[in-house]
């Protein structure tokens, strides 16, 4: 191939008879490299991975610690669960909304997913169940024909045997049954029974229809409080590793959040009360100064000033000082 004319005559040529050749095994060389690279993730895996721990469900939790249902049903039923206080996007209170003075970004769009625990998650899966079980009709009735200051009562009374309470065969068992508990515990004992059979979250997630759900944010909810903390203290799973990124199931966890777990391990945003919010905006600020850094003065000349640019291509540099 001859060079082109436009080239200047003292312009270097950078042919590969300058430099020393010898023959190359490209197929033996990616084969050790796959084995070798296997062989690195397996051990890696085997000392570092996480276990392989299959997604909570609330037929687990029925099964495991049927208590932990049962005060979460009852957190439901009073409206004073972690999900019924929450707050926008879900209803309009404040229990985890997060603000920087007015600054409240988790209100811009109001409740875009309108979740009623008591009717979500508790009773319409009770009315799906009284549809081939007759008995589960006349607790849900005399509940719903009471005044909330009544329902309040009774969940207050049944609570307050908790204590002392066991379950035998699945079923809730107080130590002072009675009609000041109303039927409370007729409603608790038919969920425990819903929820054993596999059945609860189906029930939950059947609002619009017969037909499978593939939006299942209302049976996720459910859990989302006491349950889901009491069985991530137990796995090691509440994020009080930074950079440590955990599954459940087969599926890899999420990587690229190493950035945010870091944050929430060191102060401000460790104690801070609106510390979500501040992770949110640190990560956004960080992002658009990666994004914008060509256009930002003195930010972008940093490079420049380092010089690390001259020590990777030093045998140009050195080549044309040589020249010169």
């Amino acid at each position: 191939m001859t060079q082109s004319s436009s080239k200047t005559p003292d312009a270097p040529v950078y042919a590969n008879s300058r430099f020393e050749q010898m023959p190359y095994d490209l197929v033996k060389e990616v084969t050790w490299a796959i084995v070798g690279i296997g062989i690195l993730v397996f051990l890696l895996a085997a000392v570092f991975s996480t276990p392989d721990v299959p997604m909570l469900s609330v037929k687990q939790v029925a099964v495991q610690d049927p208590m932990v249902l049962v005060n979460t049903e009852l957190g439901e039923l009073s409206n004073t669960s972690e999900i019924a206080q929450y707050g926008p996007p879900y209803n309009h209170n404040n229990g985890s909304l997060q603000s920087i003075g007015g600054f409240a970004p988790q209100t811009w769009l109001g409740v875009t997913l309108p979740v009623n625990p008591a009717q979500d998650d508790v009773i319409q899966p009770l009315q799906r169940m009284a549809a081939v079980n007759p008995t589960v009709g006349p607790p849900l009735s005399q509940w719903q024909t009471a005044s909330g200051k009544t329902q309040q009562a009774w969940i207050q009374a049944v609570q307050q045997q908790l204590p002392k309470a066991t379950i035998h065969n699945g079923q809730l068992v107080l130590p002072h049954p009675g009609a000041n508990l109303g039927p409370v515990p007729a409603m608790v004992n038919d969920y425990l029974a819903l929820a054993n059979s596999g059945l609860l979250e189906p029930a939950i997630d059947a609002h619009n229809g017969p037909m499978p759900e593939t939006n299942r944010t209302l049976s996720l909810l459910l859990l989302q409080g006491n349950a889901d903390h009491i069985y991530a203290n137990k796995l090691d799973m509440t994020g009080l590793q930074w950079g440590i990124t955990k599954e459940t199931g087969n599926y890899p966890g999420a990587v690229w959040l190493w950035f945010y777990t870091l944050l929430y391990q060191i102060p401000p945003y460790s104690t801070a009360s609106n510390g979500d919010l501040l992770v949110v905006l640190t990560v956004l600020l960080v992002t658009a100064i990666w994004i914008f850094l060509p256009f930002i003065p003195g930010l972008r000349s940093i490079p420049r000033g380092l010089r690390v640019y001259r020590y990777i291509w030093r045998d140009y540099y050195r080549e044309q000082e040589g020249r010169r």
